[in-house]
């Protein structure tokens, strides 16, 4: 434990919930961003026919996302593109920053594995990474550091499968954290399509999807949840980026979800992400934390 601990007072990048002020995020500009069919949203965008998007309004939107993180006071920090990697936007993914610094994930599908070479870079040329995900698939789109001492991973059997999910658990429950793994149908990619954290007591979740068993967990640990319909969620209405303070991003198409999240009195900074969204991944995805005040 002492080893554990004098790891973490030397390293800068600590996360230990989903809701702390957010101080630093780590972000790929979409230099070679495309839709692709390896998720049950991209597919359905590219099967309607929608128009590809220009390069010009992929960098719209995605300076538009980086203007508001920078007015809110974040620092922002970017791994470096490969011509060959379209979705290394979705930072979440690749790595999970935690109380004890960053781990490397393992990324399921074949056009996103190569991905881990500029997120070990990123961290080595910085504090370094705490652990490696070895054992099955371990994607951050699944992985949810509630608040201090809880944490909940997702698992559909693929992004994420059940061997990925139990080792990254393991390491958390060695620190007397409680852990709750959560199965969930692949067609969903990962559980922050469901599920998003807003508040350290309140959560956006598609409860038509999701068990009772997990809402009445939630409930059980005081966290309240906003409803979010399934036709919505597919559209990445749960999926927001919590900037602490009682202010998150949001997409600007989830209105329901927006104006529900504003009745409660928070903040919603509402964005433009609709061409990335399309492809399978909101304003969750695209960010990794890399650290966040202490709750």
């Amino acid at each position: 434990m002492f080893e554990l601990q004098e790891w973490a007072m030397e390293h800068r990048w600590r996360v230990d919930s989903e809701t702390g002020r957010l101080r630093e995020v780590l972000l790929c500009p979409p230099d070679h961003y495309a839709w692709q069919r390896t998720n049950s949203i991209a597919r359905k965008t590219l099967d309607e026919g929608t128009k590809v998007p220009t390069r010009t309004d992929l960098v719209a939107q995605y300076d538009g996302l980086v203007a508001a993180l920078e007015n809110a006071g974040v620092v922002c920090r970017y791994s470096q593109t490969e011509a060959h990697l379209p979705y290394q936007v979705y930072t979440r993914d690749s790595s999970q920053v935690t109380p004890w610094g960053p781990v490397i994930t393992q990324l399921f599908r074949p056009q996103r594995r190569g991905e881990y070479a500029s997120v070990i870079d990123f961290y080595g040329q910085a504090d370094g990474v705490w652990r490696y995900s070895t054992r099955g698939t371990l994607e951050g789109g699944d992985i949810h550091i509630i608040r201090p001492g809880l944490l909940l991973v997702g698992h559909s059997g693929e992004r994420t499968d059940a061997a990925g999910a139990r080792q990254f658990a393991d390491w958390f429950e060695a620190e007397g954290w409680e852990v709750r793994l959560q199965p969930f149908p692949e067609h969903f990619l990962h559980l922050d399509v469901l599920f998003s954290m807003v508040t350290p007591s309140l959560a956006l979740a598609c409860r038509e999807v999701l068990d009772d068993d997990l809402l009445g967990w939630l409930e059980a640990r005081q966290i309240r949840v906003i409803p979010v319909s399934y036709k919505d969620a597919m559209t990445m209405a749960c999926n927001v980026l919590a900037l602490g303070d009682d202010r998150v991003i949001s997409a600007a198409h989830a209105t329901a979800a927006n104006a529900a999240m504003k009745a409660e009195g928070i903040e919603v900074i509402e964005l433009p992400l609709d061409l990335f969204t399309r492809g399978g991944g909101g304003v969750h995805c695209m960010t990794m934390p890399l650290l966040r005040d202490p709750l």
